[in-house]
């Protein structure tokens, strides 16, 4: 007789969901992010948590990742196709024509040069998706956090957009030790670490299990020169557990941000 508890699970890599659980939720693992044992998925980070602190959020629902997965051509220099994250057509979201959806952020992250920014031009991109994803902040206010995410063998990139208002000049202290204020592209920009959240699913189909997944570097970066509100997130981390070179997630968001709709709009 075969043990429930011998029942096999299978681990999924996911990209860090935006959002905030709770006002002084402890973020991803021992580790952060704007709102990247088992494969890694990301969860609420460090900014989702800065976020809740300048605007006083209590219980925010998540904005949750749509896991697609595409098979690459087996050409290197081919892409995966982008899959999911089409724009809002509600009233409420074309109110806002400016904002990007993560089918768009998919197109300016699936470059056909990414593996070659990753420095691993041999790999082809796994799968590449899009999302949507909102929280709500206090007084019933949603704050849109389209989002992107492709992966390869060794790498995994997300690309984030956070429509919160806030600015991102001055929010190193809340982004815990060793964040890092400096210019990028000529706009306000902090680096730091995160953590992704390793999801493992039973095959059994009885609960998934979580817990600390791999660490993670985060590139937050103004939305327009002037800093006025909002932001774009660069977020890297390695499937073997290694921590990323920074040099690599600069190069990346140097290349991918400029291309994206309004970029140039915004300076």
């Amino acid at each position: 007789m075969t043990d429930d508890n011998d029942a096999p699970d299978k681990g999924v890599d996911a990209a860090p969901v935006k959002g905030v659980d709770e006002a002084h939720d402890t973020g991803v693992g021992e580790g952060s992010g704007k709102g990247p044992g088992g494969a890694p998925g990301k969860g609420v980070g460090a900014w989702a948590q800065a976020v809740a602190a300048f605007a006083l959020v209590g219980v925010v629902s998540l904005g949750l990742w749509a896991v697609s997965q595409n098979s690459a051509s087996s050409a290197g220099s081919v892409p995966a196709k982008c899959t999911g994250g089409e724009p809002d057509t509600s009233p409420a979201s074309r109110k806002a024509p400016s904002r990007v959806s993560g089918a768009q952020l998919c197109e300016a992250l699936n470059r056909r040069d990414l593996a070659e920014l990753l420095g691993t031009p041999q790999e082809s991109a796994k799968s590449a998706s899009g999302s949507g994803g909102s929280f709500k902040v206090a007084g019933g206010k949603e704050v849109a956090t389209p989002s992107a995410q492709v992966e390869f063998a060794t790498y995994t990139v997300s690309l984030s957009a956070t429509y919160d208002g806030l600015p991102v000049s001055g929010t190193a202290a809340l982004l815990g030790g060793g964040a890092q204020q400096r210019q990028v592209l000529g706009r306000q920009a902090v680096l730091y670490s995160d953590r992704t959240i390793s999801i493992r699913f039973r095959l059994d189909g009885k609960d998934s299990e979580s817990g600390p997944g791999v660490p993670a570097r985060a590139l937050v970066v103004a939305q327009d020169a002037e800093d006025h509100g909002g932001s774009f997130e660069v977020t890297l981390w390695r499937d073997d557990g290694g921590v990323p070179d920074d040099a690599v997630l600069l190069r990346i968001a140097d290349k991918v941000l400029p291309t994206i709709p309004g970029w140039a709009a915004t300076t």
